[in-house]
């Protein structure tokens, strides 16, 4: 087995829950180096949680999720599925994410997330695919982060599931002003997933979690191990073609808007052959490192 083959194993290993009761499931959490959990850790279990319950022919199309509590990486997290509405075209899922703390179960985490077979479009249209270099054009993370040393340690570790070609250098970025404050990234799960949707689709929420926060300090520059710290609030996909996680697909990030400690952030997903197949918002809190 490749070393690529091993981190899918591990990021499966991860979205491959537990059934512990009827609508009730049961996520681990890798080893981390940080007092976290990472949030599309819990999107994409989550996710997977609701596609489990669903019925065959029908696939997630849009998810909308808050995020409640830290997750305690020492415990595990129960996946409660709420069935909400199986209708002759829709299906919607409400999942709640709990851990135990002080001896009582909290919430740490809700999505609600809808699903349909889909039909034939009145309309079709999507975002063209930007001009940018190929991933094989460009250096690879750990080749790009390798004069950073121990810098680099926590965000190899957060993503070391996921094959990453950056353009630009994530701990040196330069201030950006508009209309130029997209930043740009090519990503895919190392190895190979299983074909089934539900997986590839738990395993973008997993990797659009890893960046879009970033977008809130274009304006300001600096980059990862810099003076300050963020924590997601909410998060949305919606899913416009089917996906393949395991292949390279182009992320890019942006911020329309930030106040009062806050920033949000978009994001815009491409298959490498130019298909729009996802768009992404997020949410979150951006504060100094003393505060």
């Amino acid at each position: 087995m490749s070393e690529g083959d091993n981190q899918a194993a591990a990021l499966m290993w991860v979205l491959g829950l537990e059934e512990r009761d009827i609508d009730l499931f049961v996520g681990q959490t890798p080893e981390t180096r940080t007092q976290r959990i990472f949030g599309g850790q819990v999107a994409g279990q989550a996710l997977m949680a609701a596609s489990r319950t669903l019925p065959e022919e029908r696939s997630v199309h849009s998810l909308h999720a808050y995020f409640l509590r830290p997750g305690d990486p020492t415990e595990e997290i129960r996946y409660a599925v709420d069935r909400i509405r199986d209708g002759r075209t829709f299906s919607t899922r409400r999942v709640l994410a709990m851990q135990r703390r002080n001896g009582a179960d909290v919430a740490i985490f809700a999505l609600t997330a809808d699903a349909s077979a889909g039909e034939q479009p009145v309309v079709e249209h999507s975002l063209p695919i930007p001009d940018v270099p190929r991933p094989e054009e460009l250096p690879s993370l750990q080749e790009l982060v390798a004069p950073y040393g121990k810098r680099a340690a926590v965000a190899m570790s957060i993503s070391r599931a996921v094959e990453q070609r950056l353009l630009e250098d994530p701990f040196d970025r330069r201030p950006k002003s508009p209309p130029d404050t997209s930043s740009w990234a090519w990503m895919r799960v190392a190895g190979r997933l299983p074909p089934e949707q539900a997986v590839h689709r738990a395993a973008l929420t997993f990797v659009s979690d890893l960046s879009l926060l970033s977008a809130g300090l274009a304006r300001i520059g600096g980059g990862l191990g810099g003076d300050y710290a963020g924590s997601s609030l909410d998060h949305a996909v919606w899913f416009h073609q089917p996906v393949r996680a395991d292949e390279w697909f182009l992320y890019q990030i942006d911020s329309p808007a930030a106040s009062a400690g806050r920033a949000l952030c978009f994001g815009q997903i491409w298959a490498a052959d130019g298909t729009h197949v996802a768009t992404v918002a997020q949410q979150g809190l951006i504060r100094p490192m003393s505060a």
